[in-house]
């Protein structure tokens, strides 16, 4: 039970260890401080769970650095892609895009971002994790339950609060009778900046985030139909073909 509490710790550390990251790289290129993320607190979450996942799952590579490497680049990625996909859906809006990047793939992940995941799994697994593991594990038990339940607690407030401001995006997104994307995303910015700090605070930590609204995705879908039929047309011409030739 004690090795559940640590990896909720660890999970903690390294959403606030991406969360400066996201912070230092946005500081670097915008020259000025951005809050980033989801949620309202100085966490990452995706950074938790891909360091959670780096704990639990490359062990067996512990004794080989660049397949330790590679896997951690492959295991942050496939993350990252699913996160992206599973939000999309979810939202109905693109968060990041990678489209402008080499080697990107749907826009979701690129290699030119996959490739630090890779050096922070090895500085994480050699490094940080021993530390943060012995350090974790001096605690005991009552001292981990109130310090996780502590972190738990407030991260459900904030998600509360981070959601229903996500949700009024996508209930702003709706309301525009528009099938532009562009459009859309722009006039969405506009009415956030003009409201409260947090939704502010939302445009800010996305600023390449795409905005779709029910007519986008109507209209996506039946194109997907329709170049489905396309295809299965094809192959029904192809087969007749066929048939007509061998005889």
């Amino acid at each position: 039970m004690k090795e559940f509490y640590i990896l909720i710790l660890l999970f903690y550390c390294y959403s606030f260890i991406g969360w400066l990251i996201e912070i230092v790289v946005t500081l670097l290129k915008m020259h000025k401080f951005v809050n980033r993320g989801f949620l309202i607190g100085p966490m990452c979450p995706i950074y938790g769970f891909g360091g959670v996942l780096i704990t639990l799952l490359l062990n067996n590579y512990a004794k080989d650095p660049l397949v330790l490497f590679i896997m951690a680049i492959v295991l942050c990625a496939t993350l990252e892609y699913i996160t992206s996909y599973i939000m999309e859906k979810v939202f109905k809006n693109r968060w990041w895009d990678y489209s402008d990047q080499k080697f990107n793939i749907n826009g979701r992940i690129c290699l030119e971002c996959a490739i630090p995941f890779g050096i922070a799994g090895i500085i994480m697994f050699y490094g940080i994790n021993p530390f943060l593991i012995n350090l974790f594990s001096m605690f005991n038990m009552i001292t981990l339950r109130i310090i996780c339940y502590t972190l738990l607690g407030i991260t459900l407030i904030d998600i509360i609060l981070s959601f229903n401001i996500i949700m009024s995006l996508k209930n702003i997104s709706n309301a525009i009778r528009c099938d532009s994307t562009e459009i859309i995303t722009k006039k969405v910015k506009e009415i956030l900046s003009s409201k409260t700090f947090l939704h502010k605070r939302l445009v800010a930590s996305f600023p390449d985030m795409k905005v779709f609204n029910k007519i986008i995705v109507l209209k996506n879908k039946l194109n997907k139909d329709k170049n489905r039929l396309n295809e299965e047309l094809k192959e029904t011409k192809k087969r007749s073909k066929k048939k007509k030739s061998k005889k």
